[in-house]
């Protein structure tokens, strides 16, 4: 749901500003915000540090009552402000400064400094989706197998000294351990049984997760999650299948291959044998088994609209591919 400019100004907010964020000079970068901003907003700045992070500055923030809450950093920063304000309708600004600004891209953000000034001015707030993995809130994804492997071998050196290709080196290195692992996934209607090296659950992503993009139709605001599965044969079948999902994401066109399979619920509870790493927009968190749950309208942000796509699945091809029926319908509460 949109709501048009024409409400009444923001007069004040809490801006969260990590200074560690990024590649960019941060006594610059919060100076050009406070240049922009302060004159149309009573700005309330609190910086992160490594003992308090976003998430605790913006849990504060909530419990005070603030009219907005602005946060400026990197995914992980902007995903702990989201967390706290899931649920409530506190709205959300982004000034992305990160590496790879997969929030501000997957929500169609400006990721520049003064055009996402310019988005919290005069932008419309908008309610879309969140969820929940696990009970943790989740804005963007979670990741399971090959991408929380990877986004683990990228650390903050590599970030910094090559940018958004340190996770492309972690990726080809992690690809030298390429390994397939038996996963179920239980939505409210099917049990499917599938062999898989990468399986990820999606709220919103950007075009470079490309391991999310095998229906290359995530929706912000359509109450649904959606689950890309990749299976591929070999090395060579990675490879092939990733520049496949690339060439969805950009074409957005659903990829048809055999070895990668997609479907959207609201729910998803996935196991695996042997257990898998999980990473959960940007962070690890631990081992499957994963319980995810969409929140709809769950998040109020300042962003531009983007239009419905149509819920599309595909599964036929997959390695191993069981699929079961479910004779009732529907999960236990979470």
């Amino acid at each position: 749901m949109l709501n048009t400019p024409d409400s009444p100004k923001l007069r004040s907010a809490c801006l969260i500003f990590n200074p560690a964020a990024g590649q960019s000079n941060p006594d610059e970068d919060l100076a050009h915000i406070k240049a922009i901003l302060e004159s149309e907003i009573d700005l309330d700045i609190c910086l992160t540090t490594p003992e308090i992070g976003a998430d605790l500055l913006a849990k504060a923030a909530v419990e005070r009552g603030v009219e907005a809450i602005i946060a400026s950093g990197g995914d992980g920063t902007l995903s702990a402000a989201a967390a706290a304000v899931v649920g409530t309708d506190i709205p959300l600004g982004i000034i992305s400064r990160g590496t790879a600004n997969a929030f501000a891209t997957a929500l169609s953000i400006p990721d520049t400094v003064e055009a996402a000034c310019q988005t919290i001015l005069v932008g419309a707030t908008r309610k879309v989706d969140a969820a929940y993995c696990n009970g943790k809130p989740m804005v963007l994804l979670a990741g399971i197998g090959f991408e929380a492997e990877t986004v683990e071998l990228a650390d903050r050196d590599a970030k910094n000294r090559f940018g958004m290709l340190a996770y492309v080196l972690a990726g080809l290195q992690q690809l030298q351990n390429l390994e397939t692992f038996e996963v179920e996934i239980e939505t409210e209607d099917k049990i499917v049984t599938v062999s898989a090296a990468a399986v990820t659950v999606a709220n919103a992503a950007p075009p470079t997760s490309i391991l999310a993009q095998g229906s290359a139709g995530i929706v912000v605001d359509d109450g649904l999650l959606d689950v890309t599965i990749v299976a591929p044969a070999n090395k060579a079948g990675a490879v092939t299948a990733a520049y496949d999902l690339f060439q969805s994401a950009s074409s957005g066109t659903a990829t048809e291959r055999d070895d990668i399979g997609y479907l959207r619920a609201s729910r998803f509870k996935i196991s695996a044998n042997p257990p898998q790493k999980v990473v959960l927009d940007g962070e690890m968190i631990g081992t499957t088994p994963v319980d995810v749950v969409c929140v709809p309208s769950g998040l109020t942000i300042f962003v531009p609209s983007s239009a419905e796509i149509e819920a599309v699945e595909k599964l036929e091809g997959l390695p191993d591919l069981v699929i079961q029926v479910k004779d009732s319908l529907g999960f236990d509460k979470p």
